[in-house]
């Protein structure tokens, strides 16, 4: 049997004891023209095999290697269509007859693929013996619409074979939706912007947001609302045109490019696609829910020249959509002043990671006045970033930007270094140094401590560590276990901007704080404000009853010294008492 290209009929076999050795000259390699093409040898050795399927008659011709490639020991076995469904798994038989299911519509030029997968029993239903196999090709309708005659290639599927699919899927698709992930999601994006930019021909890129799910998973659960993502990802998927492109970007996030499409265009899908998800409830083992969506999207290539532009700006116009009370579709508008910003933002973002690079971080430090010996126990280390003409940047200039961002954890890590360095080379030293929310979370911070100070009893007594009260309310449980890890190493901890969050006192003693600072917002007015008096009078003797230490920051004058120390402030500190310097003239100051 010879199979002709791209045609449905069979050409007759030419008299040769090699049935598929029939090919065009032009088809030839020039350097093997004397000899012919071995089919049979090349689907044997990669494990395949061929047939054409009469549905009419049910009998089944094959390719000379069948028995070879399935196991069976005579041909006969698998001669028809009946006796070769006898020897697939029960199980996966309605597999391979639903792949030659009536098809309205069937091409009956170019015919109908298939491509499906199903064990094999060469002995047999009962025999334990099996094979896992691919069945690809092509079924033809006959008139009535039903298959009439079907040619394809079965290919015996090795465990290597399936572990490079099963690789292939998670390298490309999001386990849980089945659409691309966030890499491949990215990757066809940049593809899209790059013919964009060489044609004329606009696209939209949408981001799209599952609103309500944190309800959903405090209520139902995680399984739950991963079912509604799922499904939520399938409604979309369903309404998209041909040659759109969806993928899911992060938890409850999709992207969606949409190809030629303008403003108003992309408003109308925007719309469907909320319409489609709104519409329908979503039955899950747990209940029948309702779901919306939030939709933002922008124009590429005219509003969004790279991959990092057309994601942030579609987040952005989704973050508006958001604050809607309800599920709302917001295109990105461009912003002069929010141009500005962020690339203000990125450019100090920049900074921050090449000084960092470029050991560029330095330490100033101000002193906090012991109100009993009216001399410097202890000094704030401050941190600074140096710019590459030798100015020095304060830390309110970069840390908030850099905590947006995600650097403060690199931040903490160097000012951690830079403490401990200080500490090793002067035995006098006390230093308070602050740590952002991020790093009461961060075991790497606490390991990076244990190693730099070597466990030396001698230097991490004089360590003071600073979390702000906003922080420590927030996630005072993970608090709770920062402060006690560092109290059990031997450092002190202090609550920095005390009174700025209002944390109660008895979560303060749950802390098991050291030192509290008071917030310089109730310090800077302190000789002419009277509830600020009372206030900070108040936060001084609750903390000495519980044992604690208190700082006053921002000090800036001789009555507020006055009364600070009537109240009996502990440590003081203050542009009254000096401006930070750097912490190389430590000596000096000294």
């Amino acid at each position: 049997m010879v199979f002709t290209p791209n045609t449905g009929e069979e050409a007759p076999a030419p008299d040769s004891d090699h049935r598929t050795e029939s090919v065009t000259a032009d088809m030839r390699d020039p350097l093997i023209e004397a000899e012919s093409l071995d089919l049979v040898g090349i689907l044997s050795a990669v494990d395949e095999t061929a047939y054409v399927w009469d549905l009419a008659t049910g009998r089944i011709e094959w390719e000379s290697n069948a028995p070879q490639i399935l196991g069976v020991s005579d041909i006969a076995q698998i001669g028809t269509g009946a006796a070769y469904h006898a020897l697939i798994a029960p199980e996966h038989i309605n597999v391979r007859l639903r792949a030659f299911a009536r098809s309205v519509g069937a091409d009956r030029v170019r015919g109908v693929p298939y491509r499906i997968q199903y064990r094999f029993r060469p002995g047999g239903g009962r025999s334990r013996e099996e094979i896992r196999v691919e069945d690809q090709g092509r079924w033809w309708p006959a008139a009535d619409g039903h298959p009439m005659r079907a040619r394809g290639v079965i290919r015996l599927l090795r465990e290597d074979y399936l572990e490079q699919q099963r690789q292939a899927v998670r390298n490309d698709l999001d386990e849980l939706t089945g659409q691309l992930n966030r890499m491949r999601l990215t990757e066809a994006l940049g593809a899209v912007l790059a013919r964009a930019e060489r044609g004329a021909q606009s696209s939209a890129f949408l981001m799209i947001s599952v609103n309500n799910l944190a309800v959903i998973n405090e209520t139902f659960g995680i399984e739950i609302g991963d079912q509604v993502i799922a499904e939520v990802g399938r409604r979309i998927r369903e309404r998209l045109r041909g040659g759109d492109v969806i993928g899911r970007y992060s938890f409850n996030k999709f992207g969606l490019i949409m190809m030629g499409c303008g403003k108003g265009a992309m408003r109308i899908a925007a719309e469907r696609l909320m319409k489609a998800v709104r519409n329908t409830t979503i039955q899950t083992p747990a209940a029948r829910l309702s779901a919306t969506i939030s939709v933002g999207g922008v124009i590429i290539p005219d509003q969004a020249l790279s991959v990092q532009d057309a994601v942030t700006f579609s987040i952005r116009a989704l973050d508006i959509a958001k604050s809607k009370r309800f599920d709302c579709f917001v295109p990105y508008e461009p912003s002069p002043g929010g141009e500005g910003a962020r690339l203000r933002n990125k450019s100090i973002a920049e900074s921050v990671i090449t000084a960092l690079d470029d050991n560029r971080m330095r330490l100033v430090l101000q002193p906090m006045i012991s109100t009993a010996s009216g001399r410097p126990e202890i000094y704030e280390a401050l941190l600074r970033m140096e710019r590459t003409d030798g100015s020095l940047v304060s830390a309110g200039e970069f840390v908030p930007i850099a905590e947006q961002l995600g650097l403060s954890r690199l931040i903490d890590r160097r000012t951690l270094e830079l403490t401990v360095d200080l500490l090793k080379q002067h035995r006098g030293l006390t230093l308070s140094v602050n740590v952002s929310g991020l790093t009461c979370s961060d075991h790497e911070w606490l390991t990076a401590l244990r190693r730099l100070t070597n466990g030396r009893p001698d230097v991490l007594k004089r360590m003071i560590v600073e979390i702000t009260e906003t922080v420590a309310l927030e996630e005072l449980d993970q608090s709770v276990n920062f402060v006690d890890t560092l109290n059990e190493l031997g450092c002190r901890v202090a609550i920095d901007d005390f009174g700025a969050g209002y944390t109660s006192f008895k979560n303060l003693k749950r802390l098991n704080v050291d030192m509290v600072k008071i917030d310089g917002a109730f310090v800077k007015n302190l000789a002419d404000d009277t509830s600020d008096q009372i206030f900070v009078k108040t936060m001084i003797e609750l903390a000495r009853t519980f044992g604690m230490e208190t700082v006053a920051e921002w000090v800036g004058d001789e009555r507020t010294v006055s009364f600070l120390k009537a109240a009996g402030i502990t440590y003081m500190q203050g542009y009254y008492y000096g401006m930070p310097f750097d912490s190389a003239d430590y000596d000096k100051a000294a």
